[in-house]
C-alpha cells in the first residue's frame, strides 16, 4: 500500500498500466511519441522558417525540440533559466551533488509521455519517499498534538482506516471510480467519454469539499478533517478543498498521486539535456544540430511585447529591445504573464480566451530545504526501537516534511516544509532563516529529543512560487464552474475553428492542460501545439500515426452549454 489514504481499487502487477491520457481528452500521447513514423512532416518550402517559442520550461523545450526535428527553426525566449518549474538548486559551500527540487520533484508512472523524454535523454529515476510508501522507512502523523508512528497504514489507529474506507466509498458512489479506472486502464475511449460526460455535467459546479459532504461516507466532520490533514498519496488535501472536484477526479483516475519516482540528480536535467541533445532523426538540419547550437548556446531574453502585424504574423519585442516577426509562435508561460509582464495586443486571442486566462486560478506553494551531514533520522531510538525521525504529516506549520538521502554515509537533505495555498502564504513574509526557525520549532514539538539543527551543514534554500515574478503561482487549479474556461484554453491548438485573424499564436504549458500540477500536462500541451504549428505550415502526420488534432473530433472534451 503506497499512500496514507489510497485509491479505491488496488491492482496486481499484471494489470495493464494506466496512463495519464484522459479522461477529458483520451489520446495516447505515449503511442504517438513511440511510433516510428514520427510526429509528422512539413513541406520543404517551410524548412528553416523561424517559429517563436516563449518560455524555456519543459513545455517550451519539448515543443522547440520537436519543431527542430521537423525542420523548423525554433527561437526560444526565456526570462530566467531553462527549466521553468523543473528547478533544481544546490547549497552554497556543499557537495554539488547535494540538490533540492524547488518545483517538480515526484512523477507518477502514469506520466507516460513525460517518461518518453526521461528515457530519451538517459535519466534515471528512483522511488520517492511519500508518506507510507515502500521507499519511506517510517511516517509520523501528528494531529492536534498527538503523534502516531507507522510503517504501514495498519500501524495507525482505526480512525485512519475508517477515513480510507470513507474515501474509497465516496469515489465509488459519487464518481464511478472502478468503472472509470477500468476503462482508462483498457484505453476504452467510448466508455471513458460516456462516464466523464455525465460527471462533468453533474459536478462542474461542485467543490472538492462539497463532494465529500454530499457523500454518506463522509458524514463525520472528524473524518473530513482528518482526510484534509492527512489525505491520500502525497498527504493532506485540505488546501484543495475549494477547488473543483473535477480536478481531483482527474488525479485519482490517472493515479497521478501514486507510486511516485524522483529523477536522480534533479529534474532540471531533463529540459537541459533536451536543450543540448542532437537528434539522430532530423529534417533539414545537419546531424549534430541541437537547440543549443541553433541559439549560440543561450535562449533569447524575456519577451516584453507581443502584437499582430500585417499578414497575421506575430511580432515580438524582447528585453534588449530586439524586434522579430514570426509566422507562428507558441506561448508556454503561465497565462497571467500575458496580463501583466508582457505588453499584449488584444488581437492576439479571441475575447473568450482572454476571459479564460483572466479567470485562471493558481495554487500558491512554498518549500524550504536544508542540507544535513547524514541521514541521522535512520538512527534507532534505543528507548523505542523506532527511527529517530520520520517523514512527517502534521497540522502544524510545516504540514509535510520529507527526508531525502543517497546512502547512510553521505550528506542528505530535509525538505522541512512543503505547503500550498493559505499554508504557503503564511511563510511569504519570512526570510529563509526565519522560516527555518519556525519549522524547527514545530518539528521540535513533535521530536523533542532530536536536535535537527546540529546536523545542518549549510544555509536553507526556499521558494514561494506565488512570489516568483515569472510564475505568480505554482500551478493552476480550476475552481467550480471553470470547466468551460479550461476547455477553451486546452483546445486552442485547433485553430481552424478560430477566426482567421486570431490564428498563429498557440498556447501550451501546464496551466493549459487538464492535468495541472503535473509535468505530463506540460508535455501533452506542447505536443498539441507542435501539431498545430505543423498544420499551419501545411504539414501532416503519417496516416499510421494520427496526431491529437487528427482525431480531435472523435475525442474532443465534453462541451457544456454556455446559456
Amino acid at each position: 500500500m503506497t499512500s496514507t489514504v489510497p485509491n479505491a481499487v488496488q491492482h496486481t502487477d499484471a494489470a495493464e498500466p494506466i496512463t495519464m491520457f484522459g479522461p477529458d481528452f483520451p489520446y495516447a500521447y505515449d503511442d504517438f511519441l513511440a511510433h516510428p513514423a514520427g510526429l509528422g512532416q512539413i513541406p520543404a518550402t517551410g524548412h528553416g522558417t523561424e517559429v517563436a517559442v516563449i518560455g524555456g520550461g519543459l513545455s517550451g523545450i519539448v515543443a522547440a525540440y520537436e519543431l527542430m526535428k521537423m525542420g523548423l527553426k525554433p527561437v526560444v525566449y526565456e526570462a530566467d533559466q531553462i527549466g521553468g518549474r523543473l528547478r533544481t538548486v544546490g547549497f552554497d559551500g556543499c557537495d554539488p551533488d547535494l540538490t533540492a527540487e524547488m518545483g517538480a520533484m515526484r512523477f507518477p508512472p502514469s506520466s507516460t509521455a513525460l517518461q518518453h523524454y526521461i528515457d530519451l535523454v538517459g535519466l534515471e529515476t528512483k522511488p520517492f519517499p511519500n508518506p507510507l510508501s515502500p521507499a519511506t522507512p517510517s511516517t509520523v502523523v501528528d494531529l492536534k498534538g498527538e503523534s502516531h508512528y507507522a510503517r504501514t497504514i495498519d500501524d495507525l489507529p482505526q480512525v485512519y482506516r475508517d477515513v480510507m474506507d470513507a474515501w474509497n466509498r465516496c469515489l465509488e458512489e459519487g464518481a464511478d471510480f472502478s468503472d472509470m479506472n477500468r476503462a482508462m486502464r483498457e484505453r476504452d475511449v467510448p466508455r471513458i467519454r460516456e462516464i466523464w460526460a455525465r460527471l462533468v455535467e453533474k459536478l462542474d459546479n461542485q467543490t472538492f469539499y462539497g463532494f465529500l459532504c454530499d457523500s454518506d461516507a463522509f458524514k463525520s466532520f472528524r473524518h473530513r478533517e482528518i482526510f484534509g490533514q492527512v489525505g491520500f498519496g502525497t498527504g493532506g488535501w485540505d488546501t484543495d478543498f475549494p477547488n473543483s472536484i473535477l480536478e481531483i477526479l482527474r488525479v485519482v483516475y490517472t493515479e497521478a498521486d501514486d507510486h511516485h519516482r524522483g529523477i536522480v540528480g534533479g529534474s532540471q536535467q531533463l529540459p537541459l539535456r533536451l536543450w543540448d541533445r542532437e537528434p539522430q532523426k532530423i529534417v533539414h538540419w545537419p546531424l549534430g544540430t541541437s537547440l543549443s547550437s541553433l541559439h549560440g548556446g543561450e535562449p533569447r531574453p524575456a519577451v516584453t511585447r507581443m502584437n499582430r502585424t500585417a499578414g497575421n504574423r506575430i511580432t515580438i519585442t524582447d528585453a534588449t529591445g530586439d524586434i522579430r516577426t514570426y509566422p507562428a509562435a507558441i506561448f508556454t508561460g503561465q497565462s497571467w504573464l500575458l496580463l501583466s509582464k508582457v505588453d499584449c495586443d488584444d488581437a492576439l486571442f479571441p475575447i473568450d480566451h482572454w476571459t479564460a486566462m483572466e479567470r485562471t486560478h493558481y495554487m500558491e506553494s512554498s518549500k524550504l530545504f536544508v542540507p544535513v551531514d547524514r541521514p541521522f533520522w535512520l538512527d534507532e531510538d534505543e528507548s523505542t526501537g523506532r527511527d529517530t525521525m520520520s517523514m512527517t504529516l502534521t497540522d502544524r506549520m510545516t504540514r509535510g516534511t520529507y527526508l531525502l538521502d543517497d546512502g547512510p554515509d553521505r550528506p542528505a537533505v530535509i525538505c522541512l516544509s512543503y505547503t500550498w495555498c493559505d499554508d504557503s502564504l503564511k511563510w511569504l513574509p519570512l526570510s529563509p532563516a526565519e522560516r527555518m526557525d519556525v519549522m524547527l520549532k514545530s518539528l521540535g514539538e513533535i521530536y523533542p529529543d532530536v536536535d535537527i539543527r546540529k546536523h545542518v551543514i549549510g544555509n536553507p534554500v526556499t521558494v514561494s512560487w506565488e512570489n516568483e515574478p515569472y510564475f505568480m503561482g505554482a500551478f493552476k487549479a480550476n475552481l467550480p464552474g471553470h470547466y468551460r474556461y479550461q476547455r477553451r484554453l486546452f483546445t486552442h491548438f485547433m485553430q481552424d475553428r478560430l477566426p482567421a485573424d486570431r490564428r498563429g499564436l498557440f498556447l501550451a504549458g501546464d496551466d493549459i492542460s487538464w492535468t495541472a500540477g503535473w509535468a505530463e500536462g506540460a508535455v501533452q500541451t506542447a505536443l498539441n501545439a507542435v501539431w498545430g504549428v505543423m498544420h499551419q505550415f501545411g504539414g501532416a502526420t503519417d496516416p499510421t500515426n494520427p496526431g491529437p488534432g487528427d482525431v480531435f473530433d472523435d475525442i474532443a472534451p465534453v462541451e457544456l452549454p454556455e446559456d
